[in-house]
């Protein structure tokens, strides 16, 4: 992991170097390859959420833990995604479902503070173990999962148990579209009553996970910098996603990024094991 530096030249005593993460100080040649990942990785996670509804979370955290702290990480995920979510969510509106959504609604703040401490208490080291590994199931799971019944009727316990594990999820990496998203699948709804479900579900997390980490100081000066820069590319891949998404083929473009993400999920594994 590099350093990201950046100069203060307003500084009154002279330049002032802001360390936003990594390990040397001195390799100041490293920032801007660092920071042209960071924003190359925000427009395409927002362009990949914009055509298919979900995954900002899973190909930002591919790229971002290599060179951003956990916590970073996911404050950014969970800012960045309530905005792409938040925006899907109004276009859905018609299609919201309270009383279906309500059940997994609860759960989710439920779990978010479990997933909040988790985010405090696991190593870097193991966080990227887990993410990786996730990566590679979903993603191997998505792309071959057999035709299964659907879990049909009312599942309200179910559904609640959902939710909470969606709040731990999302809280400990912001991640908070995953879970619901597969669960959705599993229920025989259409493609409309699945987006609607677990986008709300994530919009919920996000906020919600957005609160309890701005009471752990997760928003410092150096994650709030990332912010603002990332910011105007976030914005850019909505655009183009929500653009791409009434021209392109759903389903091959989301086939091409669910092999992208199983590669994202070996190279953390990869890196882990250089690590030992």
């Amino acid at each position: 992991m590099n350093w990201i530096v950046i100069e203060d030249k307003t500084a009154p005593t002279g330049p002032k170097v802001l360390v936003l993460t990594g390990v040397d100080c001195t390799d100041n040649s490293a920032m801007p390859i660092d920071l042209l990942v960071f924003l190359v990785t925000a427009f395409v996670a927002a362009l990949v959420a914009g055509v298919a509804g979900f995954a900002f979370g899973l190909v930002a955290a591919a790229i971002w833990l290599q060179i951003l702290t956990p916590l970073q990480t996911t404050t950014l995920i969970v800012v960045y995604g309530l905005l792409v979510q938040g925006y899907a969510v109004w276009k859905l509106r018609h299609a919201i479902d309270v009383e279906r959504l309500l059940p997994l609604l609860i759960g989710g703040q439920i779990g978010i503070p479990f997933g909040v401490v988790l985010l405090d208490r696991v190593p870097a080291s193991e966080m990227r173990a887990a993410i990786g590994v996730f990566l590679i199931v979903f993603s191997l799971y998505s792309l071959f999962r057999p035709k299964l019944a659907p879990v049909a009727g009312e599942r309200r316990l179910a559904d609640g148990g959902i939710g909470i594990l969606s709040g731990i999820v999302g809280g400990a990496t912001g991640l908070a579209g995953i879970v619901p998203t597969v669960w959705a699948s599993l229920r025989g709804w259409t493609k409309d009553e699945q987006r609607a479900v677990f986008q709300p579900i994530a919009v919920a997390i996000f906020a919600g996970s957005l609160l309890w980490l701005g009471g752990t100081a997760s928003f410092d000066r150096h994650t709030l910098v990332l912010l603002v820069i990332g910011l105007p590319a976030v914005l850019a891949g909505s655009w183009v996603g929500l653009r791409l998404y009434g021209h392109l083929s759903e389903a091959v473009f989301r086939r091409i990024v669910l092999i992208l993400l199983l590669f994202a999920g070996a190279s953390l594994i990869v890196q882990l094991r250089h690590c030992f």
